[in-house]
């Protein structure tokens, strides 16, 4: 028999990639585009896309290692106060995550019988995953996301940038837009293949609000612009 495929394995890093990707596709073009409204050279669009690249990448790492580690001291804390309950009161433990197995469906005895030998063969591993929720799956670690989420960030930002630098200057707004689309329709479909999704949902949803963002940003750049005369 074929073995079943699952994909909350890659939950953590997956998250992770798929944000970054698509907020330097999005960010780094709305960028362009709001410079571009304002009537900015080429020079000063290319610029102004480095200069997201780069920013967003670090901004994008930093917040994600922050966050992350955040989620990680709350796992770290509660799995020190467990292990600390189980040393002084394992009777009060025992019980409670038999009557964990009670309501999830098993029989009174058969729930005490599977919480005394998963007990006895790791207790904290068994209340960590069955009372906490904590497992090797879903366990943060912010390094991981981190780097995941600051080398999607720039591989999704060098694509508008290498826009700005190599189409033509004239109508540049529209080869930016075009292919940023283009972009984001690509990395949700990688995205949800990876994660076993609808790839028509996930290019509905991220085409949609890219679109969004993207030419809301014009819009402050050509209401702010200083345009020559």
């Amino acid at each position: 028999m074929e073995l079943e495929k699952h994909y909350t394995n890659r939950s953590g890093w997956l998250r992770a990639a798929v944000l970054g990707s698509n907020d330097g596709i999005i960010s780094t073009t709305s960028l362009a585009l709001g410079v571009v409204a304002a009537a900015g050279d080429r020079d000063t669009i290319i610029l102004a896309a480095l200069a997201g690249v780069v920013a967003g990448a670090l901004s994008m790492a930093a917040g994600e290692y922050v966050s992350v580690s955040s989620q990680s001291d709350i796992e770290k804390s509660d799995l020190a106060r467990e292990k600390k309950e189980l040393e002084e009161m394992p009777e009060i433990e025992l019980s409670e995550l038999a009557k964990i197995y009670e309501q999830r469906g098993l029989s009174k005895d058969l729930a005490l019988e599977v919480a005394t030998q998963l007990t006895f063969h790791d207790a904290l591993g068994a209340h960590a995953r069955d009372e906490l929720g904590i497992n090797e799956i879903t366990q943060a670690r912010p390094l991981q996301a981190a780097l995941a989420s600051g080398a999607a960030f720039i591989s999704g930002g060098l694509l508008p940038l290498l826009l700005a630098v190599f189409v033509p200057l004239a109508n540049i707004e529209w080869w930016l837009y075009i292919f940023a689309i283009l972009f984001l329709a690509l990395s949700a479909i990688v995205a949800a293949k990876a994660g076993g999704s609808s790839i028509m949902k996930a290019m509905i949803r991220i085409c949609f609000w890219g679109t969004v963002a993207m030419w809301l940003t014009a819009l402050v750049g050509y209401l702010f612009g200083v345009h020559a005369t």
